[in-house]
């Protein structure tokens, strides 16, 4: 029985193999490793795409949410507010300025921070909001807007799994003071390695983080600051112009995925994905809720069918933030999700075959209670 991967990058290749091994031969041929035109190219490519004004590549995407950070002051004594679901990235960026991530509960339904519960989070050491697009789903940009200027707070949208994604037309990235954007392979828009990028309509914000990603550097030997090395390859940032023209297909590919699977599981016990009306969801991940998660898991796995869990702890409950002392009950959404999400696999290549064996093999699962 042929395997069916949670996702397969070696698929996406094929689909565009000569206009991959062109750029990565022409960057060959360039000896353009590191900056240089390819690194021009894809940030203008991506602030054309994104409709921004500045974008600013770097390493990956957590460096990319501490730039900003830094970059804003953002310090010791410093709060910045962090969807309890998340990857740990998100809060990690925020303790490695030296500020304090302060937990928010998510959105039953969307999985995106609660804006419900964002201003009873904020004091007065509160500098930041991060909003994560979770799975793909934009938070509610609009929303969250409005508070962070009723408070006089920054806004960094945390855009790694939304490629894409759009809430009434408008780009995920393009809401916020500052973005940030993640290339990890697996990513809707995903390098061949490590990548990222900054974006923002601010110029003078613009031209700090690219002195603090190089070194501090405005020209070559004039450090007007100590910065740090993060920046996009040339190899890298060829593959990302390569790719850039493809990914609103790709992402049509996935929601076409996502409309199969909802279709059919919504007549299970189980709870499919919601999309708020107006929003484009980019479907990153096709998250689905069970009690019965790690049972239905190990089903699929029998089957030649590989799944997820995004992610099997919430950050308040990881063991680098056990110093904190959250109970359950601070986070009630976030501590039931982690035992019941499963991500399946989705990507654009998935034919309506592959669609079907793990609609099939969902539709034989039958839960059985272990007795001890």
């Amino acid at each position: 029985m042929e395997k069916i991967p949670f996702v397969d990058l070696y698929a996406q290749y094929l689909t565009i193999r000569d206009d991959i091994n062109r750029s990565i031969s022409n960057v060959i041929t360039d000896t353009a490793f590191i900056g240089g035109a390819y690194v021009t190219a894809f940030e203008a490519a991506f602030a054309q795409y994104l409709e921004v004004d500045h974008v600013v590549s770097c390493a990956n995407g957590t460096d990319s949410m501490e730039i900003i950070l830094k970059a804003w002051g953002v310090g010791h004594g410093d709060e910045v507010l962090v969807p309890a679901n998340s990857w740990i990235s998100t809060a990690e960026a925020v303790g490695n300025v030296g500020a304090r991530p302060v937990f928010v509960d998510v959105d039953p339904l969307y999985y995106t921070i609660d804006t419900a519960l964002i201003e009873s989070a904020i004091t007065a050491n509160t500098k930041a909001i991060i909003p994560v697009h979770l799975y793909g789903h934009p938070a509610d940009m609009p929303a969250i807007m409005v508070i962070a200027e009723r408070h006089r707070l920054q806004v960094l949208e945390d855009c790694a799994q939304s490629h894409g994604a759009s809430i009434e037309g408008k780009r995920t990235g393009t809401f916020g003071h500052a973005a940030s954007f993640s290339f990890y392979p697996g990513k809707n828009l995903g390098a061949y390695g490590d990548a990222g990028c900054m974006a923002t309509n601010d110029a003078i914000l613009a031209a700090h983080i690219r002195m603090i990603a190089n070194h501090g550097q405005k020209a070559k030997h004039n450090h007007l600051i100590e910065g740090r090395n993060s920046r996009l390859d040339g190899l890298h940032a060829a593959i990302l112009s390569a790719k850039l023209p493809h990914l609103d297909d790709w992402n049509r590919g996935r929601q076409k995925v996502s409309a199969a699977y909802s279709a059919r599981l919504e007549e299970l016990d189980i709870d499919t994905p919601m999309i708020k009306e107006g929003y484009f969801h980019a479907f990153h991940l096709y998250v689905v809720r069970t009690d019965h998660r790690d049972a239905l898991s190990q089903h699929l796995k029998a089957n030649g069918i590989e799944t997820a869990i995004h992610y099997p702890t919430a950050l308040p409950f990881l063991p680098c933030y056990a110093h904190m002392g959250y109970k359950p009950a601070d986070f009630p959404v976030a501590f039931t999700n982690q035992s019941q999400i499963l991500s399946l696999p989705i990507f654009a290549e998935m034919t309506p075959t592959m669609v079907d064996r793990v609609l099939d093999a969902i539709s034989t699962f039958e839960y059985v209670p272990t007795h001890r």
